[in-house]
């Protein structure tokens, strides 16, 4: 949540949901104070990849809306935003949301792979699904992992 609430300060600050690239950057790193240029620049890598951010040729576009993301007064995003999640953390993040305890998902998950005798994001998708969780986007990342592995 931290990491859209970072993204979505910018867009609300200018009341937008299209800025050109580099004024996000200055947003999140001149003006914010939050981060150095290079790091917000990784932000911006990172929220692309899990598809908070859509770059187009005038810039980029919120993949969500940014007027409905509550930020605290006083909020800071912490460095850990600036790391990549793997498809199997953005799997268990979404089972987590929609209401499962996480030492249990993973538990179950982790049972799971060893029943289908598949991947752990391949059984974290399945595991996923059967619980209605949309996990469209992690499932196509998961199926690319496998393509590029094999």
């Amino acid at each position: 949540m931290s990491l859209r609430r970072a993204v979505a300060a910018p867009f609300k600050q200018k009341g937008r949901e299209r800025l050109p690239e580099s004024e996000l950057v200055v947003a999140l790193s001149l003006d914010r104070d939050w981060f150095s240029p290079d790091q917000a620049e990784r932000l911006v890598d990172v929220a692309t990849g899990q598809g908070l951010l859509d770059r187009r040729d005038d810039g980029v576009v919120a993949g969500f809306d940014p007027s409905a993301v509550e930020i605290p007064d006083g909020f800071v995003p912490d460095e850990s935003v600036l790391q990549e999640q793997s498809t199997f953390e953005r799997l268990l993040d979404q089972v987590v949301a929609a209401g499962t305890e996480k030492q249990t998902a993973v538990a179950e998950i982790n049972e799971l792979q060893g029943d289908l005798g598949v991947t752990i994001e391949a059984a974290a998708v399945v595991y996923a699904r059967r619980r209605g969780v949309d996990v469209r986007e992690a499932a196509a990342d998961a199926r690319e992992e496998l393509k590029a592995e094999g």
